[in-house]
């Protein structure tokens, strides 16, 4: 059966926080699933599927060895890390389709409270504040600071644009030399030579087998003393036990909103290392994400009954 050709008896699963999502397309049956309820129908009709927005991919998993029909999976995440692998045991040919783009800005909006928040010692003043104890300190600024971003996608060239008030030297890397609208993106080969002179190294790349712990023993070793790496990437960019060793020696701080492993663990010396800000994955969560999920899968769904080519389609 071609991608997306009518019938009556196709079936599409949606986060249940989408019940009340309208304007879907006729000739298609829909289900809502949470992810941890019993399963609202068979999952051997199901053709279109839009897993519950979670961290956990054993929950997103659960049900696709039984999807015997699938054709698509749109998921709710710009990241798609491991779902292919696990598309690829079916027996069809299955469009796997990420939200590119959707988070960016908000991703990106963390990003730049992580870089401030770090710099301006806020965890530090909040720790004295429940302590009830008035303690001035002087703290970086970001003005005119070097901000390396590695991975100039959506939500690179997003921060990129909120770090244009603060007079920053921006430099961008990617996976191959370009041109960009706010200046020259440089190949990652670059990366060694271009962290060194990096006060603030922001990631926000894919995580892939070519990135998987990017950021080891030996480029970090070639950072600024001082500087700041935030992620707001994936965690197995970073390789954790290489970071630690860089935080307990001073010569860097950090700003994580992913780590490896995640969600981090009770005990886990990243939790207590001085010099770390930790958020929870939080960087797409706020109250404007829905209605652009929405109008994705809404465009998505059109499309597929419509029997046409997919956006955002990711290769696996």
């Amino acid at each position: 059966m071609p991608l997306g050709a009518p019938s009556d008896s196709r079936q599409v699963w949606l986060p249940a926080e989408l019940t009340s999502l309208t304007g879907l397309p006729a000739g298609l049956r829909y289900a809502h699933w949470d992810g941890r309820s019993p399963f609202p129908s068979d999952p051997a009709a199901v053709e279109f599927y839009v897993p519950p927005l979670v961290q956990d991919i054993g929950v997103i998993s659960r049900p696709l060895d039984r999807m015997t029909r699938l054709k698509a999976v749109q998921a709710l995440s710009s990241g798609t890390d491991g779902l292919g692998t696990r598309l690829r045991r079916l027996p069809g040919r299955v469009t796997l389709c990420n939200a590119q783009g959707v988070h960016a800005r908000s991703t990106a909006e963390l990003a730049l409270t992580l870089i401030l928040a770090s710099l301006r010692r806020i965890p530090e003043f909040t720790g004295a504040q429940g302590r009830e104890a008035w303690r001035p300190e002087a703290s970086a600024s970001l003005y005119g600071r070097s901000v390396l971003i590695v991975g100039y996608g959506a939500v690179g060239s997003a921060l990129d644009e909120l770090l244009t008030p603060f007079g920053c030297a921006v430099t961008r890397v990617a996976r191959t030399d370009r041109d960009s609208p706010r200046g020259p993106v440089h190949r990652v080969g670059l990366l060694p030579r271009l962290i060194a002179g990096a006060d603030v190294v922001v990631l926000t790349t894919a995580l892939t087998a070519e990135t998987h712990h990017l950021v080891d023993a030996e480029l970090l070793a070639r950072a600024r003393d001082g500087a700041l790496l935030v992620n707001v990437a994936r965690g197995a960019v970073v390789d954790t036990a290489a970071l630690l060793a860089r935080l307990r020696d001073g010569r860097l701080r950090a700003a994580l909103d992913v780590t490896d492993p995640e969600p981090l663990p009770a005990g886990h010396p990243l939790w207590s290392t001085p010099g770390v800000l930790i958020t929870p994955h939080a960087g797409a969560l706020t109250t404007t994400m829905w209605p652009r999920l929405e109008a994705l899968i809404r465009r998505q769904l059109e499309r597929f009954a419509a029997d046409e080519e997919l956006d955002n389609i990711v290769v696996y």
